[in-house]
């Protein structure tokens, strides 16, 4: 925290957290606190204090409701129940919060996957057959530097992102010494636009066709919201809408901390 501070403030004097290393104690600069208002300091502490519990308030009632929600229409007895369909739609909206966004976008791709399989074996006379398995690979929005989804057996790689910023998806790209990625982009935008779009920006970027090409190439597939929707779509007539409910709210729940 501390260096990313300085990053930004590097003319400011003050560093932003001070803690005691032996104890484990630490504490925010009060400096970085004292507002200077018609020729008197003001210490904005307690109000900062109030704006944060307020929001987490805030927030804890929205996870609460979110999550009641989802218990609720898991005891709908139609297991194709419009109202189970139209809430799982709900949470796929360029709108909507980034961690809920990226929950129900694994449990519709885990469960499209799942029924499809693929032949694996170390010969030909030894191949035997095994469906494909998502697995998620950390907390949701976390900046840790890593992949959101992993596949078996196929090795494909899977990043969520609701931005169309070059940088962020070359730096993705980079980190994985040009492997092949899939993008789950929170858009309602086409692919072709979003594609056009990634490859207009690291040309203006980098300025250099073969450069921009060979990271381009990296790019495996683009799925936007209209593909997840077009997918859960097949998910229903198949069955499966309460399985991707009952994904969601055991990711959810791990996510907001409920157990």
């Amino acid at each position: 925290m501390n260096q990313e501070f300085k990053k930004y403030f590097p003319m400011c004097g003050f560093i932003s957290i001070i803690r005691i290393v032996e104890t484990k104690r630490y504490w925010i600069n009060e400096n970085l606190l004292n507002i200077k208002a018609n020729k008197q300091v003001f210490n904005i502490g307690e109000a900062v204090l109030e704006i944060i519990s307020k929001y987490i308030e805030n927030k804890t009632n929205a996870f609460n409701e979110f999550i009641e929600t989802l218990e609720r229409l898991k005891t709908v007895k139609s297991k194709t129940s419009d109202e189970l369909k139209v809430f799982v739609f709900s949470l796929l909206k360029s709108n909507i919060d980034a961690r809920i966004f990226e929950i129900t976008s694994y449990a519709i791709l885990k469960y499209h996957y799942l029924e499809q399989s693929i032949f694996f074996g170390w010969s030909r006379d030894e191949l035997h057959e095994e469906n494909l398995k998502l697995y998620k690979t950390g907390r949701t929005n976390a900046n840790d530097g890593g992949i959101d989804f992993v596949m078996k057996p196929l090795g494909r790689f899977f990043q969520v992102t609701e931005t169309t910023d070059v940088k962020k998806y070359f730096l993705d790209i980079d980190k994985l010494e040009k492997y092949p990625i899939t993008f789950v982009i929170k858009s309602d935008k086409s692919e072709t636009f979003l594609m056009e779009k990634i490859y207009a920006g690291a040309m203006e970027q980098y300025g250099i066709e073969q450069v921009v090409r060979n990271y381009m190439n990296c790019v495996e597939e683009i799925i936007n919201i209209e593909k997840l929707k077009t997918i859960l779509e097949s998910i229903e007539i198949k069955g499966k809408l309460s399985a991707v409910l009952n994904e969601i709210i055991t990711q959810s729940k791990i996510e907001f901390n409920f157990n």
